[in-house]
């Protein structure tokens, strides 16, 4: 392991490509459980996982075991079904005997496009290609892409959904959309900044309304003022705010 002993980060690959691998970052005695940080980016290539080490390391430093995610993503080899698939075999890195990582608890936290795909987690054991041996327990959604087709339709990210997908989103892309996907079995939180230029609140705030109307239990959780990249300042009030939804948690 690497690292300062207050936080040390093991590098564990799950593939031969340069983007297949997670940190897991340790907090000092028993894990409070295990949190996915899912990085954001509209899903390209010049966004990775740096953007989710601050918010792991603060995990540690608060008594959970932090799994900073990487994958494919658009420009690298990425997009679908490539990314899902990386996410999919990151998570279940979870499950091996040499971590020791007690799963009974597993957040997948994300931000932005991280945050579709860590809504998208949660589902992905109704599909036989994507089912393994780690359930996600819980989502935290931080200004999170849940809506593709209103996303598509929006013109997020300069046309970043069909980007991805490859086509305009459509039904055929159910499994692959949190929106088409209601009702999750977990539970799951929207954390979202009133004044987000870049994904509107009214993706989480759809994503809620049409989730707590099927039964789920979904919840807004809005950042009066806050914008986009608010909410993974480790020292932000929004930040504290999610930790504060953890604390429910674990």
């Amino acid at each position: 392991m690497t690292g300062a002993s207050t936080d040390p980060v093991e590098r564990i690959t799950y593939g031969d490509d340069p983007s297949q691998f997670a940190d897991l970052h340790l907090p000092e005695g028993e894990p409070r459980g295990v949190v996915v940080v899912i990085h954001g980016g509209f899903w390209l290539a010049q966004y990775d996982y740096t953007l989710g080490t601050p918010l792991a390391r603060s995990l540690a430093a608060d008594g959970w075991a932090a799994l900073n995610l990487e994958y494919r993503r658009v420009g690298n080899g990425g997009g679908a079904p490539t990314t899902f698939d990386d996410v999919a075999a990151g998570i279940d890195l979870l499950a091996g005997p040499e971590l020791d990582l007690d799963t009974t608890t597993v957040v997948t936290l994300g931000h932005s496009a991280g945050g579709h795909l860590a809504a998208w987690a949660a589902s992905r054991g109704r599909f036989p290609q994507w089912q393994g041996g780690v359930d996600v327990t819980h989502v935290i959604s931080q200004a999170g892409v849940l809506d593709l087709v209103a996303a598509d339709a929006d013109g997020l990210g300069g046309g970043a959904v069909a980007g991805f997908l490859g086509h305009t989103p459509g039904p055929a892309d159910a499994p692959l959309d949190p929106m088409q996907q209601v009702p999750l079995d977990q539970p799951l939180w929207c954390v979202h900044g009133t004044d987000d230029g870049n994904v509107p609140i009214s993706q989480s705030e759809r994503y809620v309304a049409a989730a707590t109307a099927a039964g789920a239990s979904a919840e807004l959780v809005t950042i009066e003022g806050g914008d986009h990249f608010t909410l993974i300042d480790a020292d932000s009030e929004a930040w504290a705010r999610t930790l504060g939804i953890l604390d429910t948690i674990g």
